[in-house]
């Protein structure tokens, strides 16, 4: 079977958060299991551009309104991410190295879906499935359905996965001279709420929608951004299916970021090591608990909540605790982060920025990870840091909820259930009082590195939705 992931991230081409760990992995181990698995998504001009070579495979024209661009279909040569990388390089639009946050954002992504179409219709590719990430592709299974243009790729099934729910794609109906032409009675499928919403109409017209956690699923019919009605009407063709992670480059026994390796067998020395490398190098105690932060500093992920727990944190529990942070995000919250330095020397530090390497050798080195999340569809960061004996310490809520029991139900992380400074401070109590308690601590570790988040499993999963679709009406 041949599928088509089209996506606007993809690790390690260019990656902004955990679409592009998803879009990264799944397709590599659907090819395991024996099937044509693509990648598809625009030239940036990202360091693994330049790092890698591509050869150029097809150029076409392309209108977007009153402007036309040319485009350029470049595959990478050899394979080297397990899938066939194809980028689609748009030199007015995309030679840029972020991805997100232009103000033409809604003509970049609009131009990307249609050279895609445009790419498939003048080489006669008619995949088996074309799977959909997130809005910046949602006007795909539109127009395969609804524009004349593309009337070919009708019987084509679409799938869409939101990664993220709360970003929609928003446009103004003025900008409906960027999509091929189709019939005023159409229009309804791509309008919510008086405007253009790419997600919105990915979720009308894809056949099957799926979400990165079952809760995140149902969350959605109650908190969706102003589309929690269209996601309670479509209900029936939606499907949870929970992220994997890809255990190839999550491997404390391999990773090459790591200063030392360990396993499961020797997880209490290995994390020692890289603990006390990461102490050395941030100026932290080794023999008391390390908590981390790993991500962006959004609300989504409750980081503003961050330098109060903090603060609080290291005044509650004076030189019995270390804390490391690393992200960006909020000006505000990194500012705030950085200001905390000085008055907790020994006990605290923060590295503003992303560092890819250093993600993993905190995860290696750290006994917990915070992650008081408001939203969070499926999370990742939980599933690595349960991958190399970090016990993660969350609030119950899309994702986490559905990896992530508590020790107090027999399980082995802290769960708690409010974003609020208060709960993640009694959670790092309860954090305090294991790591005090060797025998269970170590326990809870090992629990947790041996439970099966593999991307074999779930690519399983995403096959059968794609095999219901062969016959479906």
């Amino acid at each position: 079977m041949e599928i088509i992931h089209i996506s606007a991230e993809c690790y390690p081409v260019a990656k902004v958060g955990g679409l592009a760990d998803v879009v990264g992995a799944l397709p590599k181990y659907l090819n395991k299991l024996g099937h044509h698995a693509k990648v598809v998504v625009p030239g940036y001009d990202t360091k693994f551009v330049h790092e890698n070579e591509f050869e150029k495979i097809h150029q076409g024209l392309l209108k977007l309104g009153w402007f036309q661009f040319s485009y350029t279909i470049h595959k990478e040569k050899t394979n080297k991410l397990g899938f066939e990388l194809y980028l689609i390089a748009i030199p007015e639009l995309f030679d840029r190295p972020n991805v997100y946050s232009y103000e033409d954002d809604s003509e970049r992504f609009t131009a990307f879906q249609v050279a895609f179409l445009n790419w498939l219709t003048e080489t006669n590719q008619q995949p088996a499935i074309i799977h959909c990430h997130d809005h910046h592709t949602g006007l795909i299974p539109f127009m395969m359905a609804h524009a004349p243009l593309y009337a070919h790729f009708k019987m084509i099934p679409t799938v869409l996965t939101i990664h993220n729910g709360q970003y929609q794609g928003w446009m103004s109906f003025d900008k409906l001279a960027y999509l091929p032409q189709v019939s005023n009675s159409r229009l309804g499928f791509l309008e919510w709420n008086g405007m253009i919403n790419p997600l919105a109409s990915a979720i009308k017209c894809a056949w099957k929608v799926t979400t990165v956690s079952p809760s995140y699923l149902e969350e959605l019919s109650e908190k969706a951004n102003g589309l929690e009605n269209l996601l309670r009407f479509e209900r029936p063709k939606c499907v949870g299916i929970l992220n994997g992670i890809d255990t190839e480059v999550w491997n404390p026994e391999t990773d090459e970021m790591l200063k030392f390796h360990y396993s499961v067998k020797n997880v209490k020395a290995g994390k020692e090591k890289n603990k006390k490398w990461i102490c050395e190098q941030f100026n932290l105690d080794v023999s008391k608990p390390l908590f981390t932060f790993i991500g962006r500093f959004v609300s989504e992920k409750g980081a503003d909540l961050l330098p109060e727990i903090c603060s609080i944190a290291l005044n509650r529990n004076p030189n019995e605790i270390n804390i490391l942070i690393l992200g960006s995000g909020d000006p505000a919250v990194e500012h705030h982060l950085k200001q905390l330095i000085p008055f907790y020397t020994g006990n605290y530090n923060a590295y503003i920025g992303y560092n890819e390497a250093l993600a993993h050798q905190i995860y290696a080195a750290a006994d917990y990870l915070l992650m008081p999340s408001r939203v969070e569809p499926c999370g990742l960061n939980q599933l690595y840091a349960l991958r190399y004996g970090t016990i993660p310490i969350v609030r119950r809520t899309g994702g986490l909820k559905d990896t992530v029991l508590d020790i107090g139900d027999g399980g082995f992380g802290i769960c708690h259930d409010h974003v609020s400074v208060y709960d993640v401070n009694h959670s790092i109590t309860r954090g305090i009082d294991l790591f005090n308690d060797k025998p269970t601590f170590q326990a809870v570790q090992k629990t947790g590195m041996q439970i099966d988040h593999s991307w074999e499993k779930v690519a399983k999963e995403y096959l059968s939705l794609y095999e219901s679709l062969k016959n479906y009406n």
